[in-house]
């Protein structure tokens, strides 16, 4: 039995459009910035894109290595500049979106393997509520809901919570509030998502994090560049890297 070292943190929303595959690759630099090793997995199985944003090319996927046509060592490639590795999806292609039970429990046989080389595996969920994200949530050591103050959102990352709270009793959740106004703003938004978890699920959500809206992200994401590389000091950037510090991820 492979021996764990490192500990798998999933990013999930209920809703697409709130940055949540923005914040994988973020946390993720910022994590490998800390002297951590990490690997960013494309749990998207609906529509990957993590190497899309980063502007990767690879000749080797998720689906390959389930399939058996690829290794898991080959599918791995190594984002210099951002000092972490990737494990990519298929992107543009539907051929995951709908992965059978077992080939999901595959998926979390890999991630919790790859504890056993990496300290932290980022793991960017689909957005929704598709049973494989849930099932994929739910074997997470933290599991980060991202949301924005749009009601919308809201009530979907809501969801998201409530399903959680379900499939994993003693889970650890938490709030990430994204393009927020400003601090306060944010810091209203996610109280907001958390009372709502008090009242009506009887769990204390925390909110890990607020994000503030940055002109910088939308260019460095059109750039196909890791913002904390583009722009280290930007307002988001420097969010980013304190929701980072937060987690002592390492034992």
């Amino acid at each position: 039995m492979t021996a764990r070292r490192g500990r798998i943190v999933a990013i999930a929303s209920g809703k697409g459009g709130v940055g949540k595959t923005w914040l994988s690759i973020t946390l993720a630099q910022a994590l490998a910035q800390r002297q951590m090793a990490v690997l960013l997995v494309d749990g998207d199985f609906g529509l990957a894109n993590v190497d899309v944003q980063l502007g990767l090319q690879p000749g080797c996927d998720l689906l390959g290595v389930l399939s058996g046509r690829t290794r898991f060592d080959e599918a791995v490639v190594r984002h210099e500049e951002g000092g972490f590795d990737v494990l990519p999806g298929r992107s543009g292609s539907g051929a995951l979106a709908d992965l059978p039970g077992p080939a999901v429990e595959a998926v979390g046989t890999l991630l919790h393997e790859a504890t056993a080389k990496w300290d932290v595996v980022v793991l960017d969920l689909g957005a929704g509520l598709s049973p494989a994200t849930r099932r994929l949530a739910a074997i997470a050591d933290t599991l980060l809901v991202v949301a924005t103050d749009e009601p919308t959102s809201l009530t979907d990352a809501y969801a998201v919570l409530k399903l959680y709270g379900r499939d994993r009793v003693d889970g650890d959740a938490r709030i990430v509030v994204n393009q927020a106004r400003d601090e306060a703003t944010g810091r209203r938004t996610g109280v907001t998502l958390q009372r709502a978890c008090q009242t009506f699920l009887m769990r204390d959500v925390p909110v890990a994090g607020i994000l503030r809206r940055d002109d910088r992200v939308a260019d460095a994401i059109r750039r196909q560049a890791p913002l904390l590389c583009r722009y280290p000091n930007s307002m988001a950037a420097m969010d980013a890297v304190a929701l980072a510090r937060q987690f002592a991820f390492t034992d």
